[in-house]
């Protein structure tokens, strides 16, 4: 709620001065207007500042979320941590890691079944592989040491098929897929506290918070539908059919926090959504099977990975392709094929902004993608790599995902 305050001042009273006796009164009232300058700025700034949920980080620019998360903004809690690429093979059960200095896998690692994505989390010290062990019970967590990029003991959790932290950090969100549920955990130790149901949303996979933390949309893969959680209070407050056709993806807000880009691999592009209202508004046509959504690292643009293929076990070599859309006018501004094809799904930016990894789903690749001319080396990893992680990456902390940073 936004109050104005008015300040009221007694009359002046009427005196007889000599020009030279009001030289300095005329030098005083220069200096408070000047003074009144400089304090009504920062007021300014704080009158349009965002007010967040308690315990998450303050906005520093309400026009850009993400500066926070900018080329080189690396937080002092990932100094000395291995630049690496972290990929999850799917169908490997395995961790493949690359060096980005030389394109080349250093490391291959077993981990539980059916990995899905790379979890960095909210306090930046640990990467949670999410094995959620498609159609069976002994899912499970694995950390990774950011500091040494070794695994550790994985930790049985059931289903968590993608996971997300609350913005405040106090707890992480095991999206449980299979369940239609959002499991409430302890961050450290993954012991589950509260759960949510959200009946309405088959296939709950990806989110994005409002702007301020208090609400959170999650995609409803087989539902064509999005799903709108109360994060305060814990509560579904709608849900949002987008095409009974669809299927729903990525999700990612704009730099300003008032639009929702999700992306839809059935309708080939990416529907706009206003989050306040929960409406749509727009829908910009990319490339077919459109997937993941990365913010470049100045927050101007959004690359959009199109995984080739309508279907959710796709051809190799399809017809793969990233777009780039200018958050400002909401346009396509490039599109870059993969040569030969390909199956662009998931990934992230590097911390200097140079380079798109995205794992080539049904190609058994991973991809480094110049974000300057769009050209394209690709790297052998396991079967099926999916959501992989670019670590170190830039901000103050992770909401998750393969790195939701701010």
């Amino acid at each position: 709620m936004r109050h104005s305050h008015s300040m009221h001042l007694p009359p002046l009273q009427r005196t007889t001065m000599s020009p030279a006796s009001l030289r300095l009164p005329r030098l005083a009232l220069l200096a408070g207007a000047a003074l009144a300058g400089l304090v009504a700025a920062p007021l300014a700034v704080a009158a349009s500042s965002i007010q967040t949920v308690p315990g998450m980080p303050p906005v520093l620019n309400p026009a850009n979320l993400y500066s926070e998360a900018g080329a080189g903004h690396l937080s002092p809690a990932v100094a000395g941590d291995l630049a690496r690429i972290y990929v999850p093979n799917l169908r490997g059960d395995s961790v493949s890691v690359i060096d980005p200095a030389t394109y080349k896998v250093v490391d291959t690692f077993k981990v539980g079944q059916s990995p899905q994505h790379v979890v960095p989390s909210w306090d930046l010290k640990t990467l949670w592989v999410t094995n959620n062990a498609e159609g069976h019970t002994d899912g499970s967590l694995t950390p990774i040491d950011a500091r040494t990029g070794k695994p550790g003991a994985s930790i049985p959790v059931d289903d968590p098929y993608n996971m997300y932290f609350t913005p405040d950090g106090k707890q992480a969100i095991v999206v449980a897929e299979a369940h239609a549920r959002l499991d409430f955990r302890n961050p450290h130790t993954m012991a589950l506290e509260s759960s949510l149901q959200v009946p309405g949303c088959k296939g709950i996979n990806h989110a994005d918070y409002s702007i301020d933390g208090r609400y959170a949309i999650f995609t409803c893969e087989f539902g064509g539908r999005l799903a709108k959680i109360d994060m305060v209070h814990r509560k579904v407050l709608g849900y949002l059919q987008l095409d009974k056709r669809g299927m729903p993806q990525d999700i990612r807000v704009s730099p300003d926090g008032k639009i929702f880009y999700v992306a839809d691999m059935m309708a080939d592009g990416v529907f706009l959504i206003d989050g306040d209202s929960f409406q749509k508004i727009g829908f910009i046509k990319t490339g077919v099977g459109t997937h993941g959504l990365y913010p470049s690292r100045d927050g101007s643009k959004l690359y959009v990975a199109n995984r080739g293929s309508n279907k959710i076990h796709g051809p190799r070599k399809g017809k793969g392709s990233v777009s780039v859309i200018d958050f400002a006018t909401r346009k396509v501004v490039a599109n870059w094929p993969i040569p030969g094809g390909g199956s662009p799904d998931m990934g992230n930016v590097s911390a200097d902004g140079k380079t798109l990894w995205l794992s080539g789903r049904f190609d058994d690749v991973v991809y480094a993608i110049d974000t300057g001319t769009g050209k394209v080396r690709k790297i052998k990893v396991g079967a099926e790599p999916h959501g992989l992680a670019v670590w170190p990456q830039p901000g103050r902390y992770s909401l998750g995902h393969t790195g939701i940073m701010r």
